[in-house]
């Protein structure tokens, strides 16, 4: 009976969504992150390079690093975004455990010349966001920044009032400063009847017009794909990407100013298929399609894609059916050629199960269209910062195209 109830809940809410919608300002297209988006006129790439292999005949060695120490025993869900000096500021959520009452929300700034991170600093706390968003709050998470029209930045991140993440909202905050102090935090309304169940991990995207559309997903009943139009702190359209219980956190490229793609991470049952969902739009996101899945193994693992000026794509995942024992980078020449492994890593793959480490939810940025940015959750301990500048990708790119023998391709599938 209450799963009924729910459904007549979910009904009625999408009714009166509907008729919200049709009131909103007009839809606008998308806006690329770096000009005009140019897929490369390139052949088929012809197999994959093993990491290290690769890594010998690279310009040079990407900078690894890590995210400063705060203190906790456990840390997760991290993202970057460009700043306007050229630095780059990261966030992530740092506790005793995921979904701890002591949980924070935290920040650093990584300097681009000297290549250092600074010291982290607490962006918002459970009782601070309780304060702001006069609601009672037992967990928080999944920081995702963004930067306004107006060059503001903001910042969307998840909280939890009761229930697990299956009872989350979206709630967002401002910053005038580039991250140094943020406005109060304001909750997303995503239904007019139940506004629960709305998660974020992924970058959102522009519209021309300066609006944002974000990546969402829901986790209550269904778990599915969802786009929001955001306009300040206000949802003024919301959209389903995807349906059914197996794709979650969404991850956007786009293609033109009205097509694009988005990349889920899976959560199918035991018989299904453990690859990479796929759905598409071609009206700038106001209608999805499902599309083939990537043919890319997927353990119930977030994904992360970055589109670079010259249309190449980039993209961080763990490319294997079960367990996040292994993170690779892969390449694709972004005119419908296959994805390659150019980069192992993480892989733990030749030790026991349980010595095995977790290396999970990568985030990827590139701040000029050339480069790409990485960081990602390493064994819940610490999160590990990767740049390929790029001349790196260059030689990447060039790689993809030296044949490899048949052993060393099979040593990154």
């Amino acid at each position: 009976m209450s799963r009924i109830v729910a459904f007549c809940f979910l009904f009625i809410a999408a009714v009166v969504a509907d008729v919200r919608m049709d009131a909103q300002p007009a839809w606008s297209t998308f806006k690329p992150p770096f000009g005009a988006i140019a897929p490369l006129d390139s052949e088929e790439i012809p197999g994959a390079v093993k990491g290290d292999s690769f890594k010998s005949h690279a310009v040079g060695v990407p900078q690894d690093d890590w995210l400063p120490d705060t203190g906790a025993l456990s840390v997760h869900a991290s993202s970057l975004i460009a700043l306007n000096d050229g630095n780059i500021r990261a966030f992530w959520f740092a506790g005793t455990r995921e979904g701890a009452a002591d949980v924070v929300i935290v920040s650093a700034v990584f300097d681009s010349k000297s290549r250092l991170w600074g010291a982290p600093t607490t962006v918002i706390d459970r009782v601070g966001a309780e304060r702001g968003l006069s609601r009672y709050i037992a967990k928080l998470g999944n920081p995702v920044p963004a930067r306004m029209a107006d060059g503001r930045l903001q910042l969307f991140f998840v909280t939890v009032s009761m229930g697990g993440w299956a009872g989350s909202s979206i709630s967002t905050m401002i910053s005038d400063d580039e991250g140094v102090t943020w406005s109060k935090p304001e909750r997303l309304i995503t239904s007019p009847l139940m506004n629960i169940s709305t998660l974020v991990k992924s970058p959102s995207v522009q519209f021309a017009d300066g609006r944002l559309g974000l990546p969402a997903y829901h986790e209550w009943i269904g778990r599915f794909g969802e786009f929001l139009r955001i306009e300040g702190s206000q949802v003024i359209d919301l959209r389903r990407m995807s349906a059914g219980r197996g794709t979650i956190q969404p991850v956007v490229l786009l293609q033109s100013n009205e097509s694009a793609s988005a990349y889920f991470r899976q959560t199918r049952g035991a018989q299904q298929l453990k690859q990479i969902p796929v759905s598409q739009t071609t009206d700038a996101g106001q209608s999805w399609q499902s599309a083939p899945d990537l043919d890319i193994a997927n353990p119930n693992s977030a994904v992360s894609m970055v589109t670079l000026n010259d249309g190449v794509q980039l993209m961080a995942a763990n490319n294997i059916e079960t367990g996040r024992y292994r993170l690779v980078l892969m390449m694709n020449d972004g005119h419908g050629g296959r994805w390659h492994p150019i980069q192992i890593l993480e892989d733990d793959e030749s030790l026991p199960n349980d010595q095995r480490r977790e290396f999970s939810y990568p985030y990827l940025i590139s701040t000029n269209g050339s480069d790409a940015h990485l960081v990602y959750t390493w064994n819940r301990k610490r999160i590990r910062h990767i740049y390929f500048d790029g001349a790196w990708i260059e030689q990447a790119k060039i790689q993809l195209t030296t044949p490899v023998t048949k052993s060393l391709e099979q040593g990154v599938q």
